[in-house]
């Protein structure tokens, strides 16, 4: 029992090296992706421009005002975190073109686009009067958990700036009520409610049971850039109650990478990186991180972020105008070793001068040896001689091996021979097999394909060509769409008439009509899921690769296009070709 005991101590002492190192190789290779992600953020900010620029132009080439409100929303959703006076203007012009058009609903959509900017720029009882001024009870299903994510917003940040305790109490209660409602309107196989979950353990002192929860569905299910970032800063929130500031560290790298590459400006994961590499002793980076988190949130008018960035930002700021100083010192310091090292070098000089004759002796020397060398090579020259007969031997040998060699070819060749009469046979075979089994081999084959080449280039040593293999999205990409242009055609034969049949739901003149005969646009693909049973928004931007925002803008656009009761458009939809 005692031997046992210090085995396990023997071998605790051995590998807790290893697993720290090992953590801390993750966090220096964020740490490096970070830096090479801040140093390209101009490629980043221009993509986002040219996404602003396709929503407006999208904007000018609208129809009607309906498409306007559509359009509006797409622009919305691009300067929301982008630029908050943009983002507030638009709602407002959202608000009025919806009043233009008498759309409850959408009123109610422009008004929270506007109580969410009011929010992020610290107008908290602006924000708190233009949502008591909208009736719960009129809100439609699908926007009641943007109205409770607003509310949980807005009093969890009175809660974060309140001065005393009691209203500090209040706001955290009424913010815990907004996440209960929030959990009750959304998908509970939703990305929403794994995050709001998450978030409800945090604040009741279970950051352990949330980081198993959110974990459990980020294993499951793919992310986008956006939802990356904010899973990251959940998980680094609940690291932080538990003490654990290596993983907080990395969650707070792999957040504010996501962010970066999103192009946003309004976020909180750079400036609590900053804050940690301020207590870890890191100032210059916390420097340069805290700067660039201020600048963009100047940049997108976020005066809440301003606000947490100025209580910290005069402390880190002071602390390195310190470090120059010392830096200063130390270089002065470096200035007089320097001047001594060059007394230092004239002295080995002189005693190199020195050498140098102790060289020229030496040479002679070697002189002497060389002719003893030469010597010893006439004596190898005869080795040679024999040497040579053994080669002729060795030769005789290759002829004979070359000649087992001709031998393998030949059987090598009636192996292939068999091996394509085999194939040929399978071939055969294969043709009664179905649809689903050649999809299957298909992408098996491209996926061994992808593997080889992947497997050649490691083998190869091009380590960064493999790099670059692996990060190019080309593939999915093209699976993606040859995955579309199936999902289409087999949708199309269980549904020939689906076009049709949502054209006569639609009001005259607003039918939605395919670019190509067998294929869907991404609305009809949307109704598509929706006739096939999956109505959840959350899902469906999953399976067709969109943000949220934008599978709720698709279904806001054809809803206001049906015919008769828009609340009722999905439920008609599910009931086409049910009786066929």
């Amino acid at each position: 029992m005692f031997m046992r005991r210090h085995l396990i101590f023997l071998l605790i002492l051995v590998c807790c090296p290893v697993v720290m190192a090992a953590g801390n190789a993750v966090t220096d290779s964020l740490m490096g992706e970070l830096e090479k992600v801040l140093s390209h953020r101009n490629i980043y900010e221009r993509k986002k421009e040219n996404s602003i620029r396709e929503a407006r132009q999208r904007l000018r080439s609208a129809r009607d005002d309906r498409d306007r409100f559509d359009a509006l929303g797409d622009l919305f959703g691009e300067y929301h975190p982008y630029n908050a006076d943009s983002a507030y203007n638009i709602s407002l012009r959202q608000e009025q073109l919806a009043r233009k058009i008498d759309d409850r609903a959408l009123i109610i959509n422009a008004q929270l686009h506007r109580a969410n900017i009011l929010c992020s720029t610290g107008m908290y009882m602006e924000t708190l009067d233009l949502t008591d001024s909208i009736d719960v009870r009129v809100v439609p299903g699908y926007l009641r958990p943007y109205y409770f994510h607003t509310l949980r917003t807005v009093y969890g940040r009175l809660a974060d700036h309140a001065a005393f305790e009691p209203e500090r109490y209040r706001y955290e209660a009424l913010t815990d009520r907004y996440r209960d409602s929030l959990l009750s309107v959304n998908d509970p196989d939703g990305l929403f409610h794994a995050l709001i979950k998450a978030d409800q353990l945090n604040f009741r002192g279970q950051p352990e049971e949330a980081i198993r929860h959110l974990r459990a569905y980020v294993s499951r299910h793919d992310l986008s850039e956006h939802d990356k970032a904010i899973c990251a800063w959940t998980f680094s929130e609940a690291y932080a109650k538990t003490g654990d500031r290596e993983n907080q560290k990395k969650e707070l790298l792999t957040s504010a990478i996501a962010d970066m590459k999103s192009g946003v400006r309004e976020y909180a994961s750079l400036r609590e990186l900053a804050l940690l590499l301020y207590e870890e002793g890191d100032m210059d980076r916390a420097y340069r991180f805290l700067t660039i988190a201020l600048d963009d949130a100047a940049k997108c008018n976020a005066r809440h972020r301003i606000i947490e960035l100025s209580n910290y930002y005069p402390t880190i700021n002071g602390i390195y105008v310190e470090t120059v100083k010392s830096q200063k010192k130390i270089l002065e310091l470096t200035a007089i070793i320097i001047s001594a090292l060059l007394v230092v070098v004239v002295l080995l000089l002189v005693l190199m001068w020195r050498q140098m004759k102790k060289k020229a002796r030496a040479r002679r020397q070697l002189k002497e040896a060389n002719d003893r060398l030469n010597e010893v090579n006439i004596e190898l020259r005869q080795t040679n001689g024999k040497l040579n007969h053994v080669n002729s031997r060795l030769k005789d040998s290759n002829e004979q091996l070359n000649e087992v060699n001709n031998r393998l070819q030949e059987s090598n060749d009636r192996l292939a021979q068999a091996n394509s009469e085999i194939a040929e046979n399978s071939e055969l075979k294969e043709v009664y097999i179905g649809r689903y089994m050649d999809q299957c081999l298909e992408y098996i084959g491209k996926l061994d394909t992808y593997r080889k080449t992947a497997a050649k280039l490691l083998a190869s040593g091009k380590s960064d060509e493999l790099k670059k293999h692996l990060k190019s999205s080309q593939l999915v990409d093209e699976e993606l769409k040859n995955f579309y242009d199936r999902f289409d055609e087999t949708f199309l034969n269980l549904f020939p008439t689906f076009v049709e049949d949502l054209n006569a739901l639609l009001q005259e003149g607003e039918e939605i009509q395919p670019k190509k005969e067998g294929t869907l646009t991404p609305e009809l693909r949307v109704y598509a899921l929706i006739r096939l049973g999956v109505t959840d928004s959350d899902k469906i931007a999953k399976f067709l690769h969109y943000s949220i925002s934008t599978i709720y803008n698709y279904r806001t656009k054809v809803r206001n296009k049906a015919k008769g009761d828009r609340t009722l458009l999905e439920a008609e939809v599910q009931k086409i070709a049910r009786n066929r």
